[in-house]
């Protein structure tokens, strides 16, 4: 009975409190039942049916009869807003007229400036109503990684169906939702919103504005100050946060004082962090505490966000995840990742963009029917791309998009006929000439620029800057570069960026396949992703590059813009890319980039002109997408005969994977898929595999969570073929009891079984005593040489980050751990390792962490 009470805890809660709520939410009802309806605890339906009610007494009634009905869930949701709300009015000061005044004239400002939405393309003086378009965003709880090593929208998809499977399950949040927080010890104050490029940061705070402009003051505030780190990149000069409100806000000056006293109604939203210049020096300890304090910039929002200026006041913050790391995460109370549309909401795009049910359909079903298509699709900027390129895909290629680059060339040739209103084919037929020059000079300029700030890690560009006056007049540069108006007092700047960070990253492979420049040496380093001083940012690039470099695609070009690669520079790349991949399987280096260059190729000769001594293929430590798996699937499935070596350690494959890539399992002699979760289903494959394969000799299930239950079932497939020689299973759940389910295998086939870091604490059988093949500690065996190698090599490419997940595998151990002379040179190395990364480690919480192994190790 007392489980039912508290169960029912918050249902009975409302029903006690009726009397109270009726008297304590009169005055705030309609804000609350629309807030109840963004949360999906109400429907428009019941909205209506409320409003239907004669004053807001009864209208509270009506919305508790509603929770009545509407179960524990709702009344659960409903009592977490009304704190809140009640929160938010205790602390309303009286408002004075001017003070109400100057509020509606900022929600009107509000109001104007967010009505409008602009497309990628729009054209000048064009608008499109952000109501009409606006599609909602999957917002969830968390964040990507402080430390990203990878090109952040290629790890996205892989992100993204992760994110998309919690939210079925966790609470999705609504733009109303960022400060309320159920879980929360304290104020939510500090909102940290992180999502790659083009996953529609942006648009949420634009629709915050919009709504809260539109009367929707669910978000409980008085004013918002909306600012971006673009506009704060034009200050060179020492200024005040009252300055910087008011530069485009003068509206708010006779009221500012009683504005900034307020500040607990007060939310401030800082877009665009990662676009900031000083980004880097912002967790400051030089602070502000006044609101009239000149200091820099970069001093002013430091303090802002760290709670030292305005401590009351709630901000919002919105940023690439690359920047995240930058950022004094111990100030913020929540972090929130944008995962971009779910799967209806996608749909929900295509019928707002064409403006034709029929038509939509139609196109959602070429996308759904494309995989790569309809993964981008999941990013609100590539669903736009895809839809331009949809709309005018009748008179272009007929072949639907299998890589990135087809689906931007197509982008780029769609945007320039929408522009020109006129193909160049047309152009070659009127032989204008002029015309198909200015356009392939267009293109050219657009590319200098992108390639030129590209390798400077810049996506601003200044009106002031060489490259971007050189587009001066061109009537095309609308189609590709967003342009805002930076103002500062007796000075106003245009400033500039690509629409898309991977559309600034295509037109600079553009520039670089089709004039003499050189590849960037930078690119030498893309084949090791855990290189502390690669970022992986031109990841995507170089794809493009190989795309472009491509017969088909080169052609295309040709035909369409009048841009020509050279034919030697063509057959250069071919050369280059069949030999460094070549090195790279013979080496066993990390080879994914190479792979996803091949897969832009699109030409199987390719594959088949590899041919090395040794098939060995790394793609280890990165969680691998699906977009990844096609390109190793691409290469694989192309060559022939065994694969002495497959990597997948740390790429978080999933069964339906492994069934995938079954076939290609089947043919590897050594096999490594540790430090992934496999659970029985997952072993299962793997144990298909062990029945029918004739290569399988060494098999790597380390740190992949597998108890005797499985090891069981692995045994059982072992048996069938009897070729398997080397089983290592660190760091699982296994114990002794388990391990005998070995014992007839070995030594024959099995020679080396490795189950160190393992559950065996019951007692070890007598019959196991003389199974000197089943290893549980450290021994002189040859085998941990190259066991050491390995790990080594990783540890020194990884990631700070990275370094410290292998540390905490590797540094479980004891003084008997130490009796193999090996083990002493191999800890003493790894200790060294970390002391370097001590002494450039920049990050105090990061040093901590690195130093509690230092010491662990301190031999």
């Amino acid at each position: 009975m007392v489980e039912k009470d508290f169960h029912h805890s918050c249902l009975t809660a409302v029903r006690v409190l009726r009397v109270s709520l009726v008297d304590e939410l009169e005055g705030q009802v309609d804000s609350l039942v629309e807030f109840l309806v963004c949360r999906e605890v109400f429907t428009r339906d019941d909205r209506e049916e409320v409003l239907c009610q004669l004053g807001p007494r009864m209208r509270v009634r009506k919305v508790l009869d509603i929770l009545e009905c509407k179960g524990e869930e709702a009344a659960r949701i409903f009592l977490n807003v009304k704190s809140h709300y009640q929160y938010s009015r205790e602390a309303d000061p009286p408002q004075s007229r001017e003070y109400s005044k100057v509020k509606q004239k900022h929600k009107e400002v509000l109001r104007r400036r967010s009505e409008s939405m602009l497309f990628y393309n729009t054209r000048h003086g064009e608008k499109i109503q952000f109501s009409e378009h606006y599609v909602n965003l999957l917002l969830v709880d968390g964040h990507q990684g402080l430390e990203k090593k990878r090109h952040e929208v290629l790890t996205f998809g892989q992100k993204r169906l992760c994110l998309q499977q919690k939210s079925a399950v966790h609470e999705k949040i609504t733009p109303a939702e960022l400060f309320l927080c159920a879980k929360a010890v304290r104020p939510v104050r500090k909102v940290l919103v992180s999502g790659v490029a083009g996953i529609g940061k942006t648009i949420l705070v634009q629709k915050m504005l919009f709504d809260f402009g539109g009367n929707k003051d669910h978000l409980a505030f008085d004013f918002i100050i909306h600012m971006t780190f673009r506009d704060l990149n034009l200050i060179d000069k020492p200024t005040s946060l009252r300055e910087l409100i008011l530069r485009k806000n003068r509206h708010l000056a006779k009221e500012l004082d009683n504005i900034l006293a307020n500040d607990n109604k007060l939310l401030i939203i800082l877009d665009g962090f990662d676009e900031f210049r000083h980004y880097r020096s912002c967790d400051v300890d030089s602070f502000v505490t006044e609101p009239d304090e000149d200091a820099e910039v970069m001093e002013v929002i430091g303090s802002l966000m760290q709670g030292e200026l305005l401590p009351n006041a709630s901000v919002v913050l919105t940023s690439r995840p690359a920047a995240i790391s930058y950022i004094p995460v111990g100030c913020i109370d929540r972090f929130v990742l944008i995962a971009g549309f779910s799967l209806a909401e996608v749909q929900d795009f295509f019928f707002r963009y064409f403006q034709d049910n029929t038509l939509a359909d139609r196109m959602f079903s070429v996308v759904s029917a494309n995989e790569l298509m309809l993964t981008l699709c999941y990013i609100p900027a590539f669903c736009y791309i895809v839809c331009c390129i949809l709309k005018e895909s009748k008179d272009l290629c007929g072949g639907s998009p299998k890589t990135m680059t087809d689906i931007y060339v197509q982008y780029l040739v769609a945007l320039l006929r929408s522009h020109t209103q006129a193909r160049v084919e047309t152009c070659l037929q009127d032989q204008k000439a002029g015309a198909i020059q200015q356009l392939s000079d267009t293109v050219l300029k657009l590319g200098r620029l992108a390639f030129k700030n590209l390798l400077e890690h810049q996506t601003l560009f200044y009106s002031s800057d060489q490259e971007v006056a050189a587009l001066e007049g061109s009537s095309l540069v609308s189609a590709f570069l967003d342009k805002t108006i930076a103002e500062e007092p007796g000075f106003t700047e245009e400033v500039y960026s690509f629409a898309h960070l991977t559309i600034q990253e295509f037109f600079a492979a553009v520039y670089c396949a089709v004039t003499d420049h050189p590849l960037p040496d930078a690119l030498e380093r893309t084949s090791c992703p855990g290189d502390v001083s690669n970022s992986g940012h031109l990841d995507l690039f170089s794809r493009f590059l190989s795309g472009i470099l491509s017969e088909r695609n080169a052609s295309f070009l040709s035909r369409q813009v009048g841009i020509c690669c050279h034919k030697e520079k063509v057959n250069a790349y071919r050369e280059k890319i069949i030999r460094e991949l070549r090195v790279l399987c013979e080496s066993g280096a990390h080879i994914l980039n190479h792979l996803h260059c091949l897969f832009e190729q699109q030409d199987p000769s390719l594959a088949l002109d590899v041919q090395p001594k040794m098939l060995r293929v790394n793609v280890s430590d990165e969680t691998l997408s699906q977009m990844d798996y096609n390109a190793i699937k691409y290469f694989l499935n192309l060559t022939e005969g065994k694969i002495s070596e497959l990597d997948l350690t740390g790429t978080g494959i999933s069964c339906d994977t492994l069934r995938d890539i079954q076939h290609i399992l089947g043919r590897c002699e050594s096999l490594w898929l540790g430090e992934n979760n496999l659970d029985m289903e997952a072993v299962q494959v793997i144990a298909d595999v062990l029945k029918e394969s004739e290569n399988i000799a060494y098999l790597g299930l380390g740190w992949t969570n597998i108890s005797d239950d499985e090891l069981l079932v692995l045994a059982c497939a072992i048996g069938v073929k009897k070729k398997l020689q080397e089983l290592w299973m660190e760091g699982n759940r296994l114990s002794y009891r388990g391990l005998l389910s070995l014992s007839d295998l070995i030594p024959d086939p099995l020679k080396n079984v490795v189950a160190i870091w393992n559950d065996l604490t019951d007692r070890e059988p007598e019959s196991m005593q003389t199974k000197g093949s089943i290893t549980v500690n450290f021994t002189d065996d040859a085998s941990w040489a190259e066991w050491q190698k390995w790990v080594f090599k990783r540890c020194e490419v990884s990631s700070n980050e990275k370094l410290l997940m292998v540390l905490h595998k590797v540094c479980n151990i004891s003084t008997h751990h130490f009796e193999p002379q090996w083990t002493k040179t191999f800890y003493s190395q790894l200790s060294q390792l970390i002391k370097s990364r001590i002494e450039s480690c920049t990050e105090e919480d990061m040093c901590k962490k690195l130093k509690k192994f230092d010491s662990i190790l301190d031999l």
